[in-house]
């Protein structure tokens, strides 16, 4: 039996995880929820809720085309870090290397860093209110874009603090584009979105919805992600699948365990941001709402400051996202009072 199987049925056999049969059909009140959304000022919104790689039900509420490409800010780092572990399943990365090996100009505290702590923000490289990878121009390659960030002073000893939204991810691209030696939107393509037949998929900057894809050298890549509900939808489903989607084969099961593993454990959450600062935990680019024996995280999301919000529960097996573009601060509270509803299986 695979591993994530395992560990789901010694968690059923406990009582601490559970999978209600649930009907293919919105639970009732649910249309009053995403109304609430709407309430809050968001012009549309739609959520797909799916199970076992099979879509039980989308409900599109509001102006908002079923399908609308939109920026999804942080819900980016869940497929940032997705595609570095796929470069970390091939041996070509390790979690746990320090960076300097790799890149000279990292020195010092700074050349400790990990890729372990790159993608959990725990590199001590500051947080998202320096915006020191978001003010970089985007015809840098992210070699060039690591330089910038090497240059800059530690603010934490590394693994010491964590601090949400700093440039860490542009750091782990650059590592990935140097394993490779192909580009990180080329990667991404093989890797992920063809598998998955992501076709509406590609990296900008969030800021800048302008630019033309082809032209971004320098994506940001945590929150530079372009998509459509389906197309995430799909991502999604290959994680909660282990790695799997209708038989393709994108994360080992063991880089899917690593990337639900709650590393911040212990940690002074020093910065988070608006919207989440009731969310206790990160893992590797995914917030853990809901962390179960182990520090396995049973309830993970990634929600973008736009508004896009994606999970996967893994006590009923059900995961999902709702797609929109709002504020989050605005909009969080109705977007998981619709998610409650969603797992609790009311009608």
């Amino acid at each position: 039996m695979p591993l994530r199987a395992l560990i789901l049925a010694a968690l059923l056999a406990l009582g601490v995880v559970a999978r209600p049969a649930l009907a293919a059909n919105p639970p009732e009140g649910l249309e009053a929820r995403l109304d609430a959304i709407l309430a809050r000022g968001a012009p549309g919104v739609s959520v797909i809720v799916y199970r076992d790689g099979v879509r039980l039900y989308r409900m599109d509420r509001g102006r908002i085309a079923p399908d609308a490409r939109l920026p999804v800010a942080s819900a980016s780092k869940w497929m940032a870090a997705a595609l570095v572990m796929t470069v970390v399943d091939e041996g070509r990365l390790s979690l746990d290397e320090p960076i300097g090996r790799r890149l000279p100009r990292f020195q010092g505290p700074a050349g400790e860093i990990t890729l372990r702590q790159l993608l959990s923000f725990t590199a001590g490289q500051g947080g998202l209110l320096g915006m020191s990878d978001l003010l970089q121009e985007s015809d840098l390659t992210l070699a060039e874009s690591a330089d910038r960030i090497a240059g800059r002073a530690q603010v934490d000893p590394p693994g010491r603090v964590f601090k949400y939204g700093g440039p860490s991810l542009q750091v782990a691209g650059a590592l990935v584009e140097q394993a490779t030696g192909q580009t990180w939107a080329d990667l991404f393509e093989a890797r992920i979105a063809r598998p998955l037949g992501m076709t509406s998929t590609y990296w900008g900057h969030p800021l800048r919805p302008d630019l033309d894809p082809a032209g971004v050298r320098n994506p940001n890549l945590q929150g530079g992600a372009y998509t459509t509900a389906e197309d995430y939808g799909r991502f999604l489903g290959m994680v909660a699948g282990g790695g799997v989607l209708d038989g393709h084969r994108v994360l080992s099961e063991a880089a899917v365990a690593e990337l639900e593993k709650v590393q911040t454990a212990g940690l002074p959450m020093a910065y988070r941001p608006p919207g989440l600062a009731d969310v206790a935990a990160y893992d590797l680019g995914n917030w853990c709402e809901v962390a179960g024996p182990g520090g396995a995280c049973l309830l993970a999301s990634s929600p973008g400051a736009f508004g896009a919000y994606p999970w996967i529960d893994r006590r009923t097996g059900l995961y999902g996202l709702f797609f929109l573009k709002h504020q989050l601060p605005l909009v969080v509270e109705p977007i998981r009072q619709a998610r409650e509803l969603i797992l609790s299986g009311a009608t």
